[in-house]
């Protein structure tokens, strides 16, 4: 691809961030260990701040181990509170449930998860007891699956203060359509949608609608499953990829992700700690403007 001459898909995507913009949500500093600050984004539905980058956790499995211990601690000691599993991610959930309790950092994180869709009740209340929580901070139906039936019990568990915010999730763009109706139709805090500089659908499809309807964006598969760090290979950084404290390929990805206006929190999936602890090393630091943003577009559109 001519990085002169983007496509329409890409320009309706520039497009799309250069107008939400003006609107998007508010965006802080906290100050974080000497690394440098962290960076935090508003829930337009309630003004809370969240760090940028969280955790995916549907590798977590075959039980609690040290290494899965060590690196939700660490995620602590670095700022990070998102963390992101379903009923469907096997033992997840209870793998999390015992991490928190034997670290007892429960009450510094911000848990979401999701429902099955066919188990309703059943399945919330089964994430419950695994999260060794009675109050979920984010409940999601997974893969947009049983919205009108489920949806309505949620915002009675919302009521009821079981859960703090309620959302719905996909990571297919086959399903971005039914997202954005979705937003439109029912009263929505969050939506988790796959985005990355390599699946930029959402930017032009999606995120317009969010930031309209004032929806918090959780972005899963902003590294696309590791793929985009395969493509990138042993191939050295761009060398201004530094005005915008990026360290690695990897921080290269997830800035570009989290620096969209309509992005609050990005969760990249993880099972070690030094790919956590460079993971949220993007979560520091200057974030890329619309310039550099398109400037990393086409500069990885020319390499890849």
């Amino acid at each position: 691809m001519n990085p002169a001459a983007p496509s329409r898909r890409e320009f309706l995507s520039l497009s799309a961030a250069a107008v939400a913009a003006a609107c998007a949500p508010a965006l802080s500093l906290a100050q974080g260990p000497a690394s440098g600050p962290l960076i935090t984004r508003a829930i337009p539905a309630s003004g809370e701040k969240l760090p940028v980058i969280g955790i995916g956790t549907d590798a977590f499995s075959g039980g609690l181990n040290d290494d899965i211990t060590a690196e939700l601690k660490r995620m602590t000691e670095l700022g990070g509170t998102a963390i992101d599993t379903a009923a469907a991610y096997g033992d997840s959930e209870e793998i999390i449930g015992q991490a928190l309790a034997k670290l007892g950092t429960r009450d510094k994180m911000f848990i979401a998860t999701k429902l099955v869709g066919s188990g309703g009740a059943e399945s919330f209340a089964r994430s419950q007891q695994r999260l060794r929580s009675q109050r979920i901070d984010l409940l999601q139906i997974h893969n947009l699956n049983g919205v009108p039936e489920l949806l309505p019990m949620m915002q009675q568990w919302k009521t009821a203060k079981k859960i703090r915010y309620i959302g719905v999730t996909t990571s297919r763009v086959s399903q971005h359509v039914e997202l954005v109706e979705a937003m439109r139709k029912y009263p929505l805090d969050f939506i988790q949608v796959d985005y990355s500089i390599g699946n930029r659908d959402a930017a032009a499809n999606v995120f317009p609608t969010a930031l309209e309807r004032r929806v918090a964006v959780l972005v899963n598969l902003p590294l696309a499953r590791a793929s985009l760090i395969g493509q990138a290979g042993e191939r050295a950084l761009p060398d201004w990829a530094a005005s915008v404290d990026v360290a690695s390929w990897g921080q290269f990805f997830l800035k570009y992700v989290i620096s969209h206006p309509a992005v609050t929190c990005a969760i990249p999936g993880s099972t070690k700690q030094a790919h956590l602890e460079d993971n949220q090393g993007a979560a520091r630091g200057r974030l890329p403007d619309a310039a550099m943003r398109t400037k990393m577009e086409q500069f990885w559109d020319a390499s890849s």
